[in-house]
């Protein structure tokens, strides 16, 4: 639920499509907004909406439906979506990335609200995952923590921020630059470490 990491998005598939013979990618959460079921205050709403205005301005090409403003109860509350992808992840390892983007396309260009569980059960569902069992998975106690130690793990290697890209080699962590219209940037950076 990273706008940002939207915006990134097709940057991001170029370096991966680049790299994905010689480098190993595995996507963490960082979880940003803990559960609430308060609705987020109007200025929030506001200020959210005004950047997604920005990153539009930032990132050519880059789409919102601002309509999720009005026509959702909008929360800050992330960590439903996080735990989302674990569930998928734990039911099929490789609709990882597919509910990532399955819950981007919802946010961001559907206006439904992946803070809903609601919501993350009807993706889980059109991705063909076990939807009892997704729904099991979503809110237990075991998603929770392996979403707790992502973040944790996520801090401690220098993730800093919203995308954060880090390269492990050799057992030490390292950031890497990220540029939200150019891939090569990126791909030059690891290619001629």
């Amino acid at each position: 639920m990273c706008s940002w990491c939207w915006g990134f998005s097709p940057t991001w598939k170029k370096i991966c499509s680049a790299l994905a013979k010689d480098t190993e990618i595995k996507y963490l959460l960082g979880g940003l907004a803990p559960d609430s079921n308060e609705p987020m205050p109007e200025a929030m709403q506001q200020e959210i909406a005004g950047y997604w205005k920005k990153i539009q301005q930032h990132i050519p090409g880059t789409e919102f439906n601002f309509e999720f403003w009005s026509k959702c109860q909008a929360r800050r509350s992330t960590y439903p979506a996080c735990r989302a992808v674990i569930a998928a992840r734990k039911q099929n390892p490789e609709i990882e990335l597919k509910m990532i983007e399955a819950i981007q396309k919802a946010y961001y260009l559907n206006a439904q609200n992946p803070s809903d569980d609601a919501t993350l059960i009807t993706l889980a569902d059109s991705l063909e995952l076990n939807a009892q069992q997704f729904s099991d998975d979503l809110n237990a106690i075991e998603t929770q923590q392996q979403l707790e130690k992502e973040i944790i793990f996520g801090r401690n290697i220098g993730a800093q921020g919203f995308p954060s890209l880090v390269l492990e080699t050799g057992g030490q962590y390292q950031r890497l630059p990220v540029d939200y219209n150019d891939s090569s940037k990126t791909i030059n950076y690891i290619k001629n470490l």
